[in-house]
């Protein structure tokens, strides 16, 4: 029986496997070398990788600066309705993209919920940058702080509790011992977060709209160029994809390299006389 079920695990693996890689291979084998390059010299990808990088970087910034300390008291400390703040947290998990474009509309519009207040203040939020970011920010968010929790509840408590004995504060036990013990499961969600970031399309094309230069990234350029030149959507779709699989291999190597010291440091023998 056991190799009867062995070979039914092993064709499920295939069959999973080439499910998931078919659509991404069959774009490289349209998209000669070549042409990926060439995308870079479009106009149109150029403009929409310098909006990705700036708003992806300053959404996930402020994602990592708010969400990190966030995570670590949700992870550390019980309380009533810790539950019913989980639950919050994942919400804009469950959402459609749309659904969440139309809920930043409603919050930050200029007829929305604070919109009256934003605009008595001269500041306009939707069909700017700033609506990328937060819209980038808003459906990221969700990714990293399930991540940052998991990293930080792994922790052992005996040394965090160990370090307070000690007489730490609470402010140094987290930057000296919480932080870098949970900073594998940290990257990988940070990771995580960011790649879904640069993926964000649907709440970004309501909430912002596609610019060109302003607001529109590479999801909203690949939207576009498919409706223009489907050569060009593919090689920006490419781009795009080795984008991703250079985040996921730096994942990978940086977990290796995180066990391999946490491994050296506990378990390698002294070399003090």
């Amino acid at each position: 029986m056991r190799a009867p079920f062995a070979a039914l695990l092993a064709l499920a693996t295939a069959i999973a496997l080439a499910f998931l890689l078919l659509p991404i291979a069959a774009i490289f084998l349209r998209v000669p070398p070549g042409d990926l390059l060439g995308a870079l010299g479009h106009r149109a990808t150029r403009d929409a990788l310098v909006v990705s990088l700036e708003t992806s970087a300053i959404a996930h910034a402020a994602v990592l600066i708010v969400g990190t300390p966030a995570a670590y008291l949700l992870a550390r400390r019980r309380f009533r309705g810790r539950s019913v703040v989980l639950t919050l947290i994942e919400l804009p998990l469950v959402l459609p993209p749309a659904v969440a474009g139309i809920a930043l509309l409603a919050a930050f519009g200029r007829a929305g919920l604070l919109g009256g207040e934003l605009h008595a203040l001269g500041v306009q939020i939707p069909f700017t940058q700033a609506a990328v970011i937060l819209a980038v920010a808003f459906v990221e968010s969700p990714f990293y702080f399930r991540g940052a929790i998991a990293a930080f509840e792994a922790v052992d408590g005996t040394l965090v509790d160990a370090a307070r004995t000690l007489g730490a504060t609470p402010g140094r036990v987290f930057l000296r011992v919480a932080l870098p013990l949970a900073a594998g499961g940290l990257g990988a969600a940070s990771a995580l977060a960011l790649a879904r970031g640069l993926g964000e399309f649907g709440a970004t094309i309501i909430f912002a709209g596609s610019l060109q230069g302003v607001t529109q990234t590479l999801p909203l350029a690949i939207y576009a160029q498919f409706e223009q030149d489907f050569d060009t959507a593919l090689a920006i779709s490419a781009l795009f994809i080795a984008v991703g699989a250079l985040l996921l291999v730096t994942l990978k190597l940086y977990g290796w390299l995180r066990f391999a010291s946490i491994f050296r440091s506990r378990f390698a023998p002294s070399t003090s006389s």
